[in-house]
C-alpha cells in the first residue's frame, strides 16, 4: 500500500433538523454534539454502519469482472467497495477527500494480507478535480456518492474521469432513482421521514432519519446512537445528499461526452431506496 496525498480541507454546513430528527435531537438538549458525517468521528459511525452493507457490491464486482486494468475509485470512503475490489485481485486507487475517512481505510489495509495491501494505492482528494498522472480500465463512484457534488463539482468529476480513463475503459457509477422513490411512498402516512434501526457490526445500535420531501432536491440523513446514553454527550451525525435523477445523470454525461449510460438495476436499499448503476463510456 502507497498513499499520496493532496491536502483538500472537507467542509459541511449541519442540515437544519426538523421533523421527529428534529423532536430527538431538541429532546437532548444541551448534550448533543452535532457532527458531520464525514469527519473524525462521523467517519467511525459511517464504518460502523457499513460493516454489514453489501449493497451494489457483487452487480459492481460482476461488472468490473468484464474489464481489464487498474481500477480508480472515487470517494471511497472507509473502503466499503475497495476491499471487495481488491479481493478480486484488482490494482485499486482510492481517492478520498475526508482525511478522517481515509485513516480508517488505511488502518484496514494495514490488517490486511500484505498481497492485497499492495496493490492499493490511497489519495486524498477531491472527486471533482483531480490528477494522477495514470489511466484506468475502470473508474468506479458507487453509494450514490455522485450526489455530494453540485452540478460544477459534476462538471469537474465527467473532465477528471474522462482524462483519465484508459481506451476502451468504463466509468460506474451509482444513484436514486427518484421516480421509483416517489412511487413506493406516495400512500405512506408521512412520506418526507422514515427512521430505521440498525444493529452496526460493532454490535452498536443506531436510529437513522431520512428526510426528503418527493420532488426535493437534497435530502437528510440524521443518525443518533440507539439506545441513548443516560448521561454525558451524545454525537448525533448529520449529512445532506442531493437527490439526482438517472435521467439527469445521463443527460449530463452525454453532454460532457460519454456514451449514453446502459443502466443495471439495483436490489433496493432501504424502505424507499431504488438505486441504479450507470455504465459509460467516452463517446468517439
Amino acid at each position: 500500500m502507497t498513499t499520496a496525498t493532496e491536502p483538500v480541507a472537507h467542509s459541511a454546513t449541519a442540515p437544519v433538523l426538523t421533523g421527529h430528527a428534529g423532536e430527538a435531537v431538541a429532546a437532548l438538549g444541551s448534550r448533543v454534539r452535532l457532527r458531520d458525517l464525514y469527519d473524525e468521528v462521523g467517519s467511525t459511525v459511517y464504518h460502523d454502519l457499513a460493516g454489514r452493507d453489501t449493497h451494489e457490491v457483487r452487480e459492481l464486482l460482476g461488472r468490473l469482472r468484464t474489464l481489464t486494468g487498474p481500477v480508480l475509485e472515487l470517494a471511497a470512503g472507509t473502503g466499503r467497495l475497495t476491499m471487495p475490489m481488491l479481493s478480486l485481485g484488482r490494482e485499486v486507487t482510492a481517492l478520498e477527500l475526508s482525511a478522517s475517512m481515509l485513516a480508517v481505510l488505511r488502518e484496514r489495509l494495514e490488517a490486511a494480507p500484505p498481497a492485497l495491501r499492495q496493490r492499493c494505492v490511497l489519495v486524498q482528494g477531491d472527486m471533482s478535480a483531480f490528477a494522477l498522472d495514470r489511466r484506468f480500465g475502470a473508474v468506479v463512484l458507487g453509494t450514490t456518492s455522485v450526489s455530494l457534488l453540485d452540478a460544477a463539482g459534476r462538471v469537474g468529476l465527467y473532465r477528471a474521469v474522462r482524462a483519465h480513463l484508459a481506451p476502451g475503459g468504463r466509468f460506474l457509477l451509482s444513484t436514486v432513482d427518484a421516480a421509483d422513490t416517489v412511487a413506493d411512498t406516495a400512500g405512506a402516512a408521512d412520506a418526507t421521514e422514515v427512521a430505521l434501526h440498525y444493529t452496526a457490526a460493532s454490535g452498536r445500535g443506531y436510529r437513522m432519519f431520512e428526510q426528503w420531501s418527493p420532488g426535493a432536491q437534497t435530502r437528510t440523513v440524521v443518525v443518533l446512537p440507539e439506545p441513548l446514553p443516560d448521561s454525558g454527550p451524545v454525537d448525533v451525525c448529520t449529512t445532506e445528499i442531493g437527490v439526482l435523477s438517472p435521467d439527469l445523470l445521463t443527460e449530463e454525461l452525454v453532454a460532457a461526452g460519454f456514451t449514453v449510460p446502459v443502466r443495471h438495476a439495483l436490489p433496493d436499499a432501504g424502505v424507499r431506496h431504488r438505486d441504479v448503476l450507470l455504465e459509460t463510456g467516452v463517446a468517439p
